[in-house]
């Protein structure tokens, strides 16, 4: 690592963001360091990021975990920080990512995610992600969802991150429809195969665990519409593993 003495890095991915992105770079100001790791943008996204000033890098995109695993190589901080380009830190979850660096408790910290969709936040259909860590021999894994590689469960930070992760109901549907390509070729890379038990079962579960268990019936109609889509993505994913064992892509 660099001797620069950087305390905080900030790692940003992105592809024609142009709309997010710097409203993104604003609400970490505060970092000692912000890298945007572009996957060769084709709209105006690199000249916001050369114009607010913060570095920037390229690198064609293969997977999430591949393109955080570069990033990392650049970051100079101690901690680094992971932001998407349509999250944004409040300054409440500023003081205490601050505050828990600074107290050093733990090597990392996972962030709260209430996802916001039909113009509300919803605070039971949410993730909890590990997305701030200290720098030292850092690995993510997986080609979908990509996850970091540590020996424990850490701590959950109380104030979430905003996430405007849905623009509208059809724009929910096209992304589950997208990572179900992405998911179903990945299995069908790796030799698995959609039986009718994972056809039927698999979204009926998903529904069932996402709106009872999870209880996002609590919020309301966009909590049901949130489990529908749910499901819809995961039978959209074994769907797809049967297209593509058919070759019927």
């Amino acid at each position: 690592m660099s001797t620069e003495n950087k305390k905080l890095s900030v790692i940003i991915l992105t592809y024609n963001e142009e709309s997010h992105i710097s409203d993104a770079i604003k609400s970490v100001a505060f970092a000692d360091e912000i890298i945007v790791l572009d996957s060769h943008s084709t709209d105006a996204t690199a000249e916001i990021v050369i114009d607010l000033g913060v570095e920037l890098l390229y690198r064609k995109f293969d997977n999430y975990s591949n393109q955080r695993n570069h990033a990392i190589e650049s970051a100079k901080g101690e901690w680094i920080l992971f932001l998407d380009a349509d999250e944004r830190v409040t300054p409440e979850l500023r003081d205490e990512i601050l505050e828990s660096i600074y107290s050093n408790k733990s090597d990392a910290y996972r962030i709260w995610f209430p996802h916001f969709f039909m113009d509300r936040f919803l605070f039971h259909y949410t993730d909890k992600v590990t997305r701030l860590m200290k720098n030292e021999n850092l690995r993510f894994e997986n080609e979908v969802h990509e996850k970091l590689v540590v020996k424990s469960k850490p701590p959950v930070l109380k104030n979430y991150m905003i996430h405007y992760t849905y623009k509208g109901l059809f724009n929910f549907i096209y992304k589950k429809d997208r990572y179900a390509w992405f998911q179903a070729k990945m299995s069908h890379q790796k030799g698995k195969k959609a039986t009718l038990f994972l056809l039927f079962f698999k979204p009926f579960y998903r529904f069932f665990h996402t709106y009872f268990i999870k209880r996002v019936y609590l919020d309301g109609v966009p909590g049901l519409a949130a489990a529908s889509i749910d499901a819809y993505g995961v039978f959209s994913r074994y769907a797809k593993m049967v297209l593509l064992e058919k070759d019927l892509e």
